[in-house]
């Protein structure tokens, strides 16, 4: 432990990450450098800095930094390009945060020649080994400290004993109870889960939902908004060009309004266990829609199937926290490949907790041909006679089986 010099940590201002903070200056013996992302959580970070300065950091150790365009452009844009969907159901809104977090971790350990990383997940769940993960594949050599894995404070009232004891601050609501669930917010999305939600049969109340609305309280007029696609990014909502930031804090707050985007999920933790959680995600529903509906007018049918049989890895990939592994990299390179074509305009209707597609265009890229579609005269472009061979051709197995009496009945 005396080794240890400098250490990054990942920090929020909370109790949890305080108490971490204290923790190591007091174990390890070390200076400690904070890092406070904001990443869309909605929450005043100029507290996390007065804090940390109130336990000591020096004010040239103190990083809070601007992760929003950065997030939405280079991890949720690049993820939505593979339509990705972990278990069939979750929008991956925590995951993907967790690699633009260890970035940063080692970035500034780099630059402020620190030995260390420091973060606040448990040794239960699925952030510890993704913020680990992609700090040994950026620095193979840093060394990562994680106080949930080695301290004896493991209950709530041992972290407020430990910060009674050393004078940190605690929020009133931490001290008058416990939460009965635990959140994470980002730009993507708000996760809860622990506490009374580890019951799977019980309904959470209408209370905890922050971002949306009820479905049954939405508005009764629909609303259509018109998203325009350039290799398979939002560029422009009803016309008016946007950044990616700008991009998903709009259907944000499209989605919200009509009560989309929230899920109820029990889910296989890559640890081994099941987790219950309950997220919101409106714009991040509202985008895998759209680019569905793009893709479908530009791209090939086997590029599709193909797309959709690796989609599943891909999302393990990104819930694992393989986010910087060469197997994800690959796998984006062709995933991002296919998007050359994924361009137009998609129009959405959104209307209590749906999403529907009733209109789409490529004018350069769509492979559909009304021509060959058509149930009207169609001048020659599709010959109807070469269907009974085509037919034969598929068949030809079939019957061969059947012949040998091994057809399915």
């Amino acid at each position: 432990m005396s080794k240890i010099k400098r250490v990054v940590l990942a920090y929020s201002g909370g109790l949890d990450t305080s108490v971490i903070l204290k923790w190591l200056q007091d174990t390890y013996r070390c200076e400690v450098v904070t890092f406070t992302a904001d990443i869309g959580q909605g929450e005043e970070l100029e507290p996390a800095r007065k804090k940390a300065l109130r336990l000591g950091i020096k004010k040239e150790n103190i990083f809070i930094e601007d992760l929003r365009e950065e997030f939405v452009r280079d991890f949720v844009f690049p993820m939505f390009r593979a339509n990705a969907l972990y278990e069939g159901e979750y929008l991956l809104g925590t995951s993907i945060a967790r690699p633009l977090i260890a970035k940063h971790l080692v970035e500034i350990a780099k630059k402020t020649k620190a030995d260390a990383v420091s973060h606040g997940a448990t040794g239960k769940g699925n952030d510890q080994v993704r913020f680990e993960l992609g700090a040994y594949a950026l620095n193979p050599n840093i060394r990562v400290i994680t106080p949930w894995r080695e301290w004896d404070l493991l209950s709530r009232e041992k972290l407020l004993a430990y910060a009674d004891k050393h004078g940190i601050p605690v929020d009133f609501q931490k001290r008058k109870g416990a939460a009965p669930y635990s959140m994470d917010a980002n730009m993507l999305h708000i996760s809860y889960e622990g506490g009374i939600l580890e019951d799977p049969n019980f309904v959470p109340e209408e209370t905890m939902w922050r971002t949306t609305v009820s479905p049954e309280k939405a508005p009764a007029t629909p609303q259509v908004i018109e998203l325009q696609y350039k290799k398979g990014d939002i560029v422009a909502i009803d016309g008016k060009a946007m950044t990616p930031a700008k991009v998903l804090q709009t259907l944000n707050k499209f989605g919200g309004k009509h009560g989309i985007g929230r899920l109820d999920l029990v889910e296989n933790r890559y640890v081994g266990m099941k987790s219950r959680g309950c997220y919101e995600t409106p714009g991040g529903t509202i985008m895998l829609k759209g680019h569905r509906a793009m893709e479908s007018l530009t791209l090939d049918r086997e590029v599709v199937a193909l797309k959709d049989d690796l989609m599943p890895r891909y999302a393990r990939m990104v819930y694992n926290g393989y986010w910087f592994s060469p197997e994800r990299r690959l796998l984006q390179g062709l995933i991002d490949a296919s998007q050359e074509h994924v361009n137009g305009t998609v129009r959405l209707k959104l209307y209590k907790g749906t999403v529907t597609c009733v209109g789409r265009v490529s004018p350069r890229d769509s492979l559909y041909d009304t021509k060959v579609v058509t149930f009207e005269e169609d001048g020659g472009a599709y010959n109807q006679k070469d269907g009974e061979g085509f037919i034969k051709l598929n068949a030809l197995r079939l019957r061969i089986a059947g012949l040998h009496k091994r057809s399915m009945k």
